[in-house]
């Protein structure tokens, strides 16, 4: 049989009441390893007044008490880092190392939360005007929620709910249906930790209970992290019932490389960062835009057998694996599409992972690495998030036109350039434009 998953709610874990499941799979292999079920709106309002009525007595609590808890759930995510990686990777496809990384970054922000005592004190003007002093206070809105993807199922909702619940909020945790197992056991460390039951409660479903948060009289502030189609939708919508609505979508990264670069390191950058997690990461770098002919024919022979080389396979082979599977069958499909869409639109396909196989998992979501070039801005590769092991090499003809490229991408994120020269350095950080 496979394991039935619900929600966290109160402090114990509910199965849903909906009647309607989501198979979730291992994405190395296909099977079917549980089933989720999808929440109903009801069952999302009867969590938010759980998480309502328990809010005031958790925001009485002095932040140093509220820190402790803090300190607690640190301890807990390194006793259980392994089981937590292992639960990551095998719903996810990301391996070890990568999962440990996504709970790592995650568990940094809660230790930064320990600092509440200090990050929570108020502000004090004596004399700002005749007679006048003015003080203001840092306090909880009361209950707040948070969307969040796939591709970080641990780093995530930790960078939402906990700043959220130090602060003296209760907070509704809606995680991808994709991999719902590790924000439940997070939830679960968090009680361990000392946290009062309902302040983190985790509901899990569709658009059903993505629209009920938004539309829910008592949630006060949603967070979310996601497409830009999605994140367009939450943030109108959100917005106009008057809640405080932080939206981050869609990514295109951009590397320059500079004629003095060292092609050795931004070769390797690229690849790590191009390719980790199968490209499945919101700061993946999709584009390399090379200044010069000479600096991108250079680039593609570093690059190219780098490219041909990783090694890919499931979390289970060891670590000494680059990168796994996409999330499920849709990705793949969507990559693989993209891929052809660039071949056909004119783009050199240097190097082609569109028929890589495994031997044992031929129903895995598997894609090997590939590499584009003389992409340019009308291509679909380039003008879209792939979201893939995808790498795209752009040509510039000088500085100017590479910096150029990033900044007028619809999308931002991050950005970086390779160079050996001090002066363009300090100007490209100068003057690039392109961010969060």
């Amino acid at each position: 049989m496979v394991e039935e998953l619900g929600n966290l709610v109160a402090g114990k874990r509910l199965n849903s009441q909906s009647g309607r499941y989501l198979d979730i799979s291992n994405p190395a292999t296909g099977q079917v390893i549980g089933k989720l079920g999808m929440s109903s709106a009801s069952e999302l309002s009867d969590a938010i007044a759980n998480a309502k009525a328990a809010q005031p007595a958790w925001a009485a609590i002095n932040p140093q008490r509220r820190a402790r808890v803090m300190m607690n759930f640190v301890q807990l995510l390194n006793r259980d880092m392994d089981k937590l990686a292992e639960a990551l990777s095998r719903e996810h496809g990301k391996t070890i190392p990568d999962a440990r990384g996504d709970i790592i970054r995650g568990l940094e922000v809660a230790e930064f939360c320990i600092g509440a005592p200090h990050l929570l004190k108020g502000e004090f003007s004596e004399g700002a005007g005749t007679d006048i002093d003015i003080h203001s206070l840092r306090q909880p809105l009361g209950v707040v929620a948070g969307i969040t993807p796939f591709n970080f199922p641990a780093m995530i909702p930790m960078w939402k709910f906990c700043p959220a619940i130090v602060s003296g909020n209760a907070f509704i945790l809606k995680p991808s249906e994709r991999a719902p197992s590790v924000p439940l056991m997070l939830g679960e460390l968090m009680l361990e930790a000392g946290l009062p039951e309902g302040i983190l409660n985790v509901v899990n479903g569709d658009k059903e209970v993505v629209d009920a948060i938004l539309d829910h009289e008592d949630i006060m502030a949603i967070g979310f992290v996601g497409s830009t189609p999605i994140a367009e939708y939450i943030y109108a919508r959100g917005c106009t019932n008057g809640k405080r609505v932080q939206c981050f979508g869609s990514a295109k990264n951009h590397m320059i490389i500079m004629p003095d670069a060292d092609l050795d390191q931004a070769a390797d950058a690229l690849v790590g960062a191009g390719y980790g997690a199968a490209g499945e990461r919101c700061m993946a770098i999709s584009v390399a835009v090379a200044v010069g002919d000479e600096t991108a024919n250079a680039l593609i022979e570093k690059l190219a057998p780098r490219v041909k080389a990783l090694k890919i396979g499931p979390y289970t082979a060891g670590n000494e694996v680059d990168f796994g599977p996409l999330i499920n069958k849709e990705a793949r499909q969507r990559v693989l599409d993209l891929v052809n869409s660039g071949v056909k639109q004119g783009a050199d396909l240097v190097v082609d992972g569109r028929d890589f196989s495994l031997p044992d998992y031929a129903q895995g979501n598997f894609i090997g690495g590939c590499l584009f070039d003389n992409v340019n801005t009308e291509m679909d590769i380039y003008r879209e998030e792939i979201f893939g092991p995808v790498l795209n090499i752009m040509r510039a003809k000088d500085y100017h036109e590479a910096i150029a490229i990033p900044m007028n991408n619809q999308y931002g994120n991050g950005v970086s350039i390779y160079t050996r020269d001090g002066d363009t350095a300090r100007d490209f950080t100068s003057r690039i434009n392109v961010g969060m």
